[in-house]
């Protein structure tokens, strides 16, 4: 019978305790499931429910904010139009690739990690963090 070594050893201790980690969240998994109202039951607003793609697309806008031009609208083809839900956002005519998450949250790439409720929101975001540098068009390709 061969040795028992340090590898074997850790091997076996990291083998068990991923299997028990395993039984345990989907024992917890289980329970919390049949037992915990979800969104769609509840109606919480906000909640997408599985990814809901027909939720109401946000009421278009065209503003000055802060000496920038900010536009957002229906997309009207060409852009990441899974992402933002068919919706484009621009500043000062170049297009600000938001995403809307989710919870209905949205995110930019200039302000990802700072959710906001609207579209206009994330334009607003993006123009107070590029405190008056341009803003350049996202790459493609």
């Amino acid at each position: 019978m061969p040795e028992l070594s340090r590898r074997r050893a850790l091997t076996a201790a990291a083998a068990l305790a991923t299997v028990a980690g395993v039984q345990t969240v989907t024992a917890h998994t289980a329970t919390t499931a049949s037992a915990a109202p979800t969104a769609s039951t509840t109606g919480s607003p906000g909640s997408t429910a599985g990814h809901d793609h027909h939720a109401p697309a946000p009421s278009p806008f065209d503003e000055v904010y802060k000496g920038r031009r900010i536009q957002g609208g229906p997309a009207s083809g060409g852009g990441h139009e899974h992402h933002g839900a068919g919706y484009a956002v621009l500043v000062d005519g170049v297009e600000l690739h938001v995403m809307r998450n989710a919870d209905g949250s949205w995110i930019s790439v200039v302000s990802h990690y700072d959710p906001v409720p609207t579209p206009r929101a994330a334009a607003r975001a993006a123009v107070d963090e590029l405190q008056g540098a341009a803003l350049l068009p996202f790459p493609t390709g």
